[in-house]
């Protein structure tokens, strides 16, 4: 196999099957999650005909459960041998753009070193529908330059920020164990979401493959729940998956979060609370939120951003 398969990555098994992969510990089995199935009567269809059916969280679990037990697990874990085709973001972005208007006019707007620009999702399987948000990846530091472009294009309007009915929807979608209005306080600066002639978009952080070590990997021991506050002393991966911030804490030395809502929620320096599970690894605690799909008593919040607001 070429380049390795890393996070945002979507993989086809032998049955046919596409998997969006959630991990960068991939070497002998994909860390990943069924999206869509091959379905005679499915709402999706590629350009060849080919009709699938996306599947929901749940019934995505269910379905390996059922007929594909080898796979299952906190992710579904699919064999080197069982993985027919891979998709990378970068590599299909040419013949997305091709075929999608929106895609290429909005990636046209960025400036990245090559390589370093996406798209995932299902543009990347070849299943959009007209209602289809818009995933673009970006590798590595890059996504930092994406961050700071995305401002500027907002400012300047040639980018729309989001509609109220937009948040409400993302709110909605994320379902976060925090307030409405504190979950767009702390969305609004992160600068990587927008709309696109009226179709949502994402920035997804994702590691360059020279940086691919030192992923944090596997559950620790348990050892209860708890709320912290923190003092921020890195979030420089802060939108990976899991989002990493280092803390100064008596105890913890990291706070991980496995739930999209919580990346990029604090910048160094910062005073977080964050409520999850403590686990122990190593000599090391790490407070770990997002320990279910929706974590709906589980969260990141930054101290610091909350007190500004009200000044």
């Amino acid at each position: 196999m070429g380049a390795p398969i890393r996070l945002r990555d979507f993989i086809e098994d032998t049955d046919g099957w596409l998997y969006a992969v959630s991990t960068y510990d991939n070497q002998e089995k994909v860390g990943c999650v069924l999206r869509y199935i091959p379905h005679s009567q499915g709402e999706r269809m590629r350009q060849d005909g080919r009709r699938f059916h996306k599947l929901d969280f749940e019934e995505a679990y269910e379905l390996i459960r059922r007929t594909k037990p080898a796979y299952a697990n906190s992710v579904q874990r699919v064999p080197l041998e069982d993985v027919w085709q891979v998709y990378k973001p970068e590599e299909e972005l040419t013949s997305i753009c091709a075929r999608n208007r929106k895609v290429h006019r909005l990636a046209d707007l960025f400036t990245f070193p090559g390589g370093t620009l996406g798209c995932t999702g299902s543009f990347l399987c070849g299943l959009e529908n007209e209602a289809s948000d818009i995933d673009l990846v970006v590798y590595g530091k890059a996504w930092f330059s994406a961050q700071d472009q995305l401002r500027t294009l907002i400012r300047e309007g040639v980018i729309n920020d989001l509609s109220p009915e937009m948040w409400q929807r993302v709110y909605k979608k994320r379902q976060p164990a925090i307030p409405f209005e504190v979950f767009v306080l702390h969305e609004k600066r992160k600068w990587n979401r927008g709309e696109i002639e009226g179709t949502y978009f994402d920035l997804l952080y994702t590691r360059s493959y020279g940086d691919l070590e030192n992923v944090p990997k596997g559950r620790g021991t348990v050892i209860d729940r708890r709320t912290i506050q923190a003092r921020v002393t890195d979030a420089s991966l802060a939108f990976d998956s899991p989002a990493l911030y280092e803390v100064e804490h008596d105890e913890i030395s990291r706070v991980l979060s496995f739930t999209h809502t919580y990346s990029g929620q604090a910048l160094r320096g910062e005073i977080i609370e964050a409520k999850g599970v403590c686990e122990a690894h190593g000599s090391g605690k790490w407070l770990v939120v997002g320990t279910s799909r929706t974590a709906p008593d589980e969260y990141i919040i930054s101290r610091s951003l909350m007190e500004q607001s009200l000044t």
